[in-house]
């Protein structure tokens, strides 16, 4: 997963292999950095609740893929590591975006300073 900012958007480029296990043919994923309410890389609430639809789950290996929950639909991409970037969003079809990114406190950073300049 690379991500970038252009254009005061955030630009998260899916690997082929993170495409196949969120079960997305989305390679690219745009975001107006105005349509992020928060950032954080505190562990995100997971619930037995969510409907999967669809994706893959394997406890304590990967989460991955759309998932409806009672706030609204979320994408995850989650291995293993507990580096996690949660992107909370409003005006777009995700509520929110998680995943796990080992430069996950530089990057809530470069997203919050971005956000400052707009």
């Amino acid at each position: 997963m690379n991500l970038s900012i252009i254009d005061n958007k955030l630009r998260i480029d899916l690997e082929w292999h993170e495409q196949l296990w969120a079960f997305t043919l989305d390679k690219t994923i745009d975001i107006p950095l105005a349509h992020i309410e928060n950032v954080t890389t505190d562990e995100p609430h997971s619930s037995w609740r969510e409907i999967r639809a669809p994706g893959t789950f394997l406890p304590g290996v990967i989460k991955a893929g759309t998932y409806y929950t009672s706030t609204g639909k979320e994408f995850w991409y989650v291995t293993g590591d507990r580096d996690y970037l949660v992107l909370e969003l409003r005006d777009e079809s995700f509520k929110k975006i998680v995943f796990t990114l080992n430069e996950n406190h530089l990057w809530a950073e470069r997203i919050t300073q971005a956000q400052v300049a707009l």
